[in-house]
């Protein structure tokens, strides 16, 4: 049997075994859909990611097909593990937050969004790795986005503004596990920070997801995920297309 059965593309793989930690047949389903376009078509047609797009548009710069497989991850395979909180590291104006925190709570009303951000640019960055400079994505306003949030009556949304270091530990004191965490912070010194902070709290097989890696101006994230995901932690990519997303263990 093949991983993926030409008669049934577009029906998710049901009960689909791991390899190595990860789930070959969920990656390629969600990969090839997205990169061949029948996912594409579905989705604009489907009232639940049609009204979260409409929603963040405007507020972020992950690519509709990065949002379009968080989408397909929450709608479809998200259930199949121990649920556990969303976290997001890097929220800029909220824009992937609030789609997030608007398929959960239509989806998954137990389960809140944590979107952590300085909302004032970025920190320091180190220029023998990182192309982006201090400063930058400073064009946000953390209170115009508590309105925002306030006025969508997105009360599973919990948006966190600081420097990681200083407000990560306690955010992941509270969380009841993390079944999703999406990684969007550009820099060497923040993605590792981030994926540190969430290894311990993410339940058994839970999602990773690495926005920025493949990114052009993105070589320091794509080095933190050498360094700790591939190097020290050895785990493997369960998929590079449109982005990059492992699985916890």
């Amino acid at each position: 049997m093949s991983l993926l059965q030409e008669s049934n593309y577009l029906a998710p793989p049901q009960t689909a075994p791991l390899r190595k930690g990860r789930c070959p047949a969920e990656g390629y389903w969600r990969s090839s859909g997205i990169a061949f376009q029948q996912f594409g078509r579905i989705a604009l047609g489907d009232p639940l990611f049609f009204e979260a797009f409409s929603l963040a548009k405007g507020r972020s710069i992950v690519s509709l097909n990065n949002l379009l497989n968080i989408f397909l991850i929450m709608k479809f395979f998200l259930k199949n593990i121990n649920q556990g909180d969303i976290i997001e590291f890097g929220s800029y104006r909220g824009g992937s937050a609030v789609f997030m925190a608007f398929i959960a709570k239509k989806l998954f009303p137990d389960i809140k969004i944590y979107a952590l951000d300085t909302f004032e640019g970025m920190p320091k960055t180190d220029k023998s790795i990182d192309l982006h400079n201090e400063g930058d994505f400073a064009d946000t306003s953390f209170q115009e986005l508590q309105d925002y949030k306030k006025k969508l009556g997105l009360d599973n949304l919990i948006l966190v503004k600081g420097l990681f270091e200083d407000t990560a530990p306690d955010v992941l004191k509270k969380v009841n596990g993390i079944s999703l965490a999406h990684i969007d912070c550009d820099i060497y010194s923040a993605v590792c920070f981030s994926y540190a902070a969430i290894r311990e709290v993410m339940v058994n097989s839970g999602y990773i997801i690495f926005d920025d890696p493949l990114a052009v101006n993105c070589l320091g994230a794509m080095e933190a995920l050498e360094d700790l995901v591939y190097g020290q932690d050895r785990l493997y990519s369960e998929q590079v297309f449109p982005h990059f997303v492992f699985r916890s263990r």
